[in-house]
């Protein structure tokens, strides 16, 4: 890498804790030269982000990072370089936050019948700053009202399949989503492959999928990934020809798996998403 380069995190713009200029801020303290903020459902933070970008001096990639689902799970596709005011973007994304709403009624309702009570206002409560309510949300009150130490041992413990909390929705189709960020002049990547548990046969058919309806890279370098993952989706992005992104998926203190300007090399074997940007001097 010829700087450090993170291509995911999240602002107060979604379930981040960092407002966006705070969060390129930090940032930059952390050493990070090109940044992408890629919040859920929402591009609203971008032109904060990008005039303190300039402001310090850090590279700046509009992004986004879009809820599907697939085959009944739920996927996330970042885009990168995406056009914020592109129509059919712009009004998809605020589609997929209306029904946050309704989601997170859903969510309620189901720790309600396991004893919790109040979630849903403490949860928006945490939503302080974002057009979106998230399960972030949810977790960071039932961590102060002492369900759990920490919002992973929430998430070990309630809002997931088959535990208390979950609620099954439909997101944005992978294709939509696809043609919503390639239509924006961006490049859809996969995130975090390593986090959806589907299997090496499902994996396979999805990035079959993904390649086809115009998908680029997958994230190889995440937060949430091993090291181990970081070699197996390597090959498996050399496997499918797609370029291959990192990112950290920095949440804030407390939220994240990886600390910002921490994130290694890519395998040696991976092209990177940003091969020809000239925003990391790496035009040919």
């Amino acid at each position: 890498m010829p700087s450090q380069i993170d291509l995911h995190c999240h602002s107060t713009i979604s379930d981040g804790l960092l407002a966006p200029a705070d969060l390129v801020q930090y940032a930059a303290g952390k050493g990070v030269q090109v940044l992408a903020l890629t919040d859920h459902d929402d591009v609203a933070g971008l032109a904060e982000a990008e005039a303190a970008a300039q402001a310090v001096g850090i590279a700046f990639i509009r992004g986004v990072e879009i809820s599907v689902t697939w085959c009944r799970r739920t996927l996330h596709i970042v885009g990168l370089k995406v056009d914020p005011a592109y129509a059919p973007l712009y009004d998809g994304l605020k589609r997929i936050r209306d029904s946050r709403h309704v989601r997170a009624q859903g969510m309620a309702n189901s720790l309600a019948r396991a004893g919790i009570a109040g979630s849903l206002e403490g949860a928006y409560a945490h939503a302080t700053r974002g057009g979106i309510i998230s399960r972030s949300h949810f977790a960071r009150w039932m961590v102060a009202q002492g369900y759990a130490s920490d919002v992973r041992g929430v998430f070990k413990r309630f809002l997931v399949a088959g535990k208390p909390g979950y609620f099954e929705h439909k997101w944005a189709d992978l294709e939509q989503a696809l043609a919503w960020i390639i239509g924006s002049g961006g490049i859809p990547v996969l995130a975090h492959p390593g986090r959806y548990d589907l299997g090496r046969t499902r994996m396979l058919e999805l990035l079959n999928e993904f390649r086809e309806l115009g998908g680029k890279a997958l994230e190889v370098v995440t937060g949430s990934h091993t090291a181990d993952q970081y070699h197996e989706f390597a090959r498996l992005a050399r496997q499918f020809d797609l370029m291959a992104s990192s990112g950290s998926d920095y949440h804030g203190p407390g939220m994240t798996y990886m600390e910002m300007g921490r994130l290694p090399a890519l395998p040696e074997i991976c092209t990177p998403v940003w091969h020809d940007w000239a925003e990391t001097g790496e035009k040919h």
